[in-house]
């Protein structure tokens, strides 16, 4: 028997039901296995009063400190933060608030293991709580903790720390493992942790159909991703002036919505593009095949959900040279690899309109990817590391 405490500043709760997915979906994996028993604790970052009521972070009122969460047991305790500062004092202040609740639930039913899924805050907190309690921890590299928080001043040497620390590391891609050793992480314990995708909700399906049920005619291009800078949705709006007759759908939130809806009007798309906002995860695999291609020309990932979900979906995607593109488009059917420019873009979103892949050819490059995978590999490296 496993016995882990999972800790993750990325979980969903009733307030964000789609914040960090993926961390839940791993998470009710490795739980359902009748060899392992864990507890998670979310912790909740809240500013000072008076930026604590802030319609923002008000909405945590509601949320419980503890509560059952589709079958698991989830602890929220909160932590203070410091909006728009650079992280220096996150994970300190993430461990102060979780110990005292890790240290009584070890007492009561002991852990083997403490797995952080995210590498800041949650990796540095995590070994200050491992190493409290005198456990192993193994820390989890999913891109952005990487590609951003890695380069920040206030906590590029707490990851380091962290990662010099781990007895065993896991990260989402060869190429973001291979960006870990550039920080300097010492990645001889590490192993490659793909995603998994849920091959019976995301399939195939009457791609006709599904466009005439959103009200989109003629071909349809989807992105999805937060509305970032990083995501390069700006690129694909560029890249829609040279694609006549196609509809850009854009599924996500996020700071530059205004820019981008802005900018759609200035180059006379705006017609052609549909902002989904924030669409539920359930809601997903319906836009996914009913899109001819789906494009995220992103400047780093790890290995992007989206894309996995979208080829499980029968839908090629357009994706830049970034993190896990090369070990996940592995055949011409899968889609493209381009350079981060709208012209490339263009021409290759083109390429696949002209000559649609096969469904269900696109979808068998998903088909390695399951959650029984994800949850058996996940098991192996984490009983390895029990003391």
């Amino acid at each position: 028997m496993l016995r882990a405490l999972t800790l993750s500043s990325l979980f969903p709760d009733a307030s964000r039901p789609n914040f960090g997915v993926f961390v839940e979906r791993q998470t009710l994996g490795l739980a359902a296995r009748d060899d392992v028993e864990l507890e998670v604790i979310a912790p909740i970052g809240i500013p000072p009063w008076p930026l604590s009521h802030h319609a923002r972070y008000r909405m945590f009122d509601a949320i419980p400190l503890a509560e059952r969460w589709k079958g698991l047991t989830v602890h929220r305790p909160r932590f203070p933060v410091i909006p728009g500062g650079n992280g220096f004092a996150s994970a300190a202040l993430m461990a102060r608030a979780v110990l005292p609740l890790a240290r009584r639930i070890h007492a009561e039913r002991p852990f083997d293991v403490v797995d952080a899924q995210f590498f800041f805050p949650d990796g540095p907190a995590a070994m200050r709580i491992a190493r409290a309690l005198g456990l192993p921890f193994s820390v989890k590299a999913r891109g952005a903790d990487i590609h951003y928080w890695g380069v920040q001043r206030g906590s590029r040497r707490e990851i380091r720390r962290a990662g010099a620390s781990a007895d065993g590391l896991l990260a989402v891609s060869a190429a973001l493992r291979d960006d870990m050793a550039a920080l300097g992480i010492p990645v001889e314990r590490s192993r490659v942790h793909y995603t998994g995708v849920d091959l019976d909700r995301f399939r195939p399906g009457d791609r006709a159909l599904l466009k005439a049920e959103r009200g989109i005619a003629g071909p349809l291009v989807l992105s999805v991703g937060a509305l970032i800078a990083r995501k390069g949705q700006a690129l694909l709006l560029d890249a829609l002036t040279l694609l006549p007759g196609v509809t850009l759908a854009l599924a996500g939130e996020g700071p530059d919505r205004g820019a981008l809806e802005a900018q759609a009007a200035r180059l006379g798309v705006a017609g052609r593009v549909r902002f989904l906002g924030s669409i539920a995860h359930d809601a997903l695999p319906g836009w996914l095949a009913a899109a001819d291609v789906m494009a995220l020309p992103s400047s780093s990932e790890g290995l992007a959900n989206a894309w996995v979900e979208a080829l499980a979906c029968g839908t090629p995607t357009v994706i830049s040279d970034c993190g896990g593109a090369r070990e996940l488009l592995d055949r011409p059917d899968a889609g493209r690899i381009v350079a981060r420019e709208s012209r490339p873009i263009a021409a290759a979103i083109a390429e696949l309109l002209a000559s649609p892949p096969d469904p269900a050819q696109v979808r068998t490059t998903a088909e390695r990817f399951t959650w029984e995978a994800n949850s058996d590999a996940l098991f192996a490296h984490l009983s390895a590391l029990k003391r």
